[in-house]
């Protein structure tokens, strides 16, 4: 089992999108087993984004993520990292492919809806940033045997 953080951004929040990005990782069998709502502070942003703060497009990415709030999950499954970036598609809308959560909703590389984990490390520090002590409720859904083998996990 894996945990990845996926945050909803302020695009996906002010378009009304959360529940349909929650419903798609649900039906794919993933467990939400964190969520909160909170505005990202210009001091979180520069943690979460720590390594891009030097990079010259950083101002508008720390512009645009502290514009309105964004809804923060923890997901949990089986290769949920990956399952979950394959499930965005590439991070340009434009680019992403039909089917994929940024191909279906998004057409911008900044705005492009959603963040997710892209390593166990990222999301371990990414977790801890958003998730702070005793905040992940892991439970074993009852529908887990329809969605995959008793020896899979």
């Amino acid at each position: 089992m894996e945990t990845s953080l996926v945050l909803l951004k302020p695009d996906c929040v002010q378009r009304r999108l959360i529940g349909e990005i929650i419903g798609r990782f649900e039906r794919k069998g993933l467990n939400v087993v964190g969520m909160r709502m909170l505005q990202v502070s210009p001091a979180l942003s520069r943690e979460h984004y720590a390594e891009h703060v030097s990079k010259p497009f950083y101002p508008n990415l720390e512009e645009f993520i502290t514009s309105a709030p964004i809804v923060a999950l923890a997901v949990e499954g089986l290769e949920a990292i990956r399952v979950i970036r394959e499930m965005l598609g590439a991070t340009n809308g434009l680019k992403a492919a039909p089917g994929t959560i940024r191909g279906d909703y998004s057409s911008s590389r900044q705005m492009n809806l959603v963040h997710a984990s892209d390593s166990p490390e990222s999301a371990a520090r990414e977790l801890a940033l958003y998730f702070p002590g005793e905040q992940i409720c892991r439970y074993s859904p009852t529908l887990t045997g329809s969605f995959r083998a008793a020896d899979e996990g």
